[in-house]
């Protein structure tokens, strides 16, 4: 019978390399991710700029609607 602690060499190797490979990338994909995050929260900041400068733009006209309504005295029906 074989002894039991004694581990076949192929599956220690292959355990190692393993190892190596996921420690190896990982600086890589923590950067990766980290790079992806910031993109992403850039996005949305011009996402919610756009946004409020469409709402903007909204009061920005009802303003000048209503001052041209005084200016003009015309009431709109």
């Amino acid at each position: 019978m074989a002894d039991p602690s004694i581990v076949n060499p192929q599956i220690t190797d292959a355990v190692t390399q393993t190892n190596v490979k996921v420690l190896g990338e990982g600086p890589a994909e923590g950067a990766d991710m980290a790079i992806q995050a910031a993109a992403h929260a850039t996005s949305l900041a011009m996402e919610n700029a756009s946004h409020t400068q469409g709402g903007m733009q909204q009061i920005n006209n009802a303003a000048v609607a209503a001052l041209i309504t005084l200016i003009t005295g015309v009431q709109s029906t």
